[in-house]
Formats: structure tokens, sequence, C-alpha cells
């Protein structure tokens, strides 16, 4: 074991061995707040606080995992999204601050859209329930159905939702198979959209870790949005919202395949907060 003292030189120490293997040094923090059970000002707040003989093993063991390539999320077990923590393992792909736009465009738009509080929404392949839970979490009005190819997801899905208290019903299917001869007000998915030629320029962390069927589709990365396409607009309701998480590339496409099934709709590509098209967007009115 390594001989330090307190927090502030367990995180030198593991900001320098993480950058000499090619990681980020900000999972040095990630992984301390996850030892000491606090967040990032509970931890500038502890600085000089020396660690138990317990938390020390732990942190080095989780430093040594993530610089040998583990995703930081993985080694501690859970993400942060929307202001709340999720369980994350290696059966669902780690949230991005990119989804939570989604989200929180989403709440934004229920008020503008909908009259009625009694909306019913859909999550199509959940993953770790992220998008579903913070949507029943944030508007409790809605009832929530949320949907995914992969047992394993679902599983930590639903202890995410049972941990958060958030009341979803989960269904094990692909794409709307889970919601024929239904209707909905609102449908929301972050389906895999990463073109296969793709692999070749992302990390390996990503690569070796996130689960394939999660982030790869074929088509150049559009297949699953043409087929929402095709099969969304016997479930609508009118009106309707659906929303989409896309890659930056795919706006234009994405959006065309909509306008070919929801020709009286309107429908906007929204840019991130890096300025990059990453929601499309279909309001249906009546």
């Amino acid at each position: 074991m390594m001989t330090y003292k307190n927090v502030m030189e367990a995180l030198d120490w593991a900001s320098s061995f993480l950058v000499d293997n090619g990681r980020e040094e900000t999972a040095a923090r990630i992984v301390m707040q996850h030892i000491l059970g606090t967040t990032y000002s509970g931890v500038m707040l502890h600085l000089q606080d020396t660690l138990t003989f317990e938390q020390s093993e732990r942190f080095e063991k989780l430093i040594e995992e993530h610089a040998s390539g583990r995703p930081v999320q993985y080694c501690i077990g859970s993400e942060e999204f929307y202001g709340r923590t999720f369980i994350v393992d290696e059966s669902v792909l780690i949230p991005r601050p990119e989804t939570e736009e989604l989200v929180l465009a989403t709440t934004n738009r229920i008020g503008q859209l909908f009259d009625n509080k009694t909306l019913k929404l859909a999550d199509i392949g959940t993953g770790s329930g992220a998008i579903a839970i913070s949507m029943k979490l944030e508007c409790p009005e809605l009832t929530v159905v949320a949907t995914d190819l992969s047992v394993a997801a679902l599983a930590t899905a639903k202890k995410n939702a049972q941990l958060l208290a958030a009341d979803i019903d989960f269904r094990l299917g692909d794409l709307t198979a889970p919601l024929v001869g239904e209707k909905f007000d609102i449908v929301l998915s972050n389906p895999p959209y990463i073109a296969f030629e793709e692999a070749k320029d992302m990390s390996s962390i990503v690569l070796e870790h996130e689960p394939h069927s999660a982030l790869f589709a074929e088509e150049d990365g559009l297949v699953l949005y043409r087929k929402l396409a095709q099969q969304l607009p016997v479930l609508m309701n009118k009106p309707a919202l659906i929303g989409l998480e896309i890659g930056y590339t795919q706006g234009e496409q994405v959006a065309q395949f909509f306008k070919e099934s929801f020709p009286q709709a309107s429908i906007t590509v929204e840019k991130d907060i890096n300025g990059k098209p990453r929601m499309v967007f279909c309001e249906i009115h009546v």
C-alpha cells in the first residue's frame, strides 16, 4: 500500500498514478467521494482528515481498477444523472450529461403541449432507467412504461426504480413490441446510434466495457430511428410528443424519417449545451 496520511495526500497520489496510466485525474475525486460517501464539496471540506486502513485499501483498489481501463462509474457502481444516483454495471450504458438535456427539454415541452395531467409516457430502450425514472420523479402525474431488449439491463433499471421510489412499468422486448395495442402521449428514446465504422475512433475504455448492443446500430447508426418512425404512428395520441437523442451528424436524416411518418407534425433538431445537434423532437398536434 502507498503511504499517505490524509485525503489530500491520497488524492495527489491517485491523480499522478492515473495520469501516468493515461487516465483522467478527475476520477480520483469521484472515487474519493464514493469512499467517503460524500459530495465534491464534502471531499474538499475533509482534505486533512485521516483515512482508515480499510478506506485507503478500497481507494487504492478502485484507482488501480480504473487505471487498468474499467470505467470509473462501473468501478464504484454508480453515476449521477439529473441530480440523482443511479446504479450502473456492465449491463447498461453509463448515463451521459447529453441525455439529461433530453429530460429537461421534454419536461419543458409538456406544459406547452398538453392541457391534461394524466399523460402516458414510454421510454424505449431504457438501459439503466435514467430517462424513465427521471421523468416520473420530475413529473409524478405521468404514467411511465419503460422497455428494453436486455433482461440484465431491465434488472438494473428495476433496482434503480426501487432505490429512487419511482413507479415504472418495465417490459421486456424489442423497440415498440411491448407497447402494441396501447396509446401514448409521450415517447422518448436514446437508442444505440453509433455506426460500426466509428468504433476505430472510440475510447478503448468504452469499447471494452460498455455493452455494444447499447452503442452500435446498423445503417450508419440510423436503423432504429427508421424503425421507430415506422412503428410509432399507431401508438401516438393527439396531441403527442416524441423526443429522441441522436448522434450529432444524424439530425437531418432522423428528422426526415419522422417527416415521412408524421407529415403534419412540427419536427425540430435541437442542439446540446456544446452546440451540437443532439435531439430530435416531433410534436404531433390535433
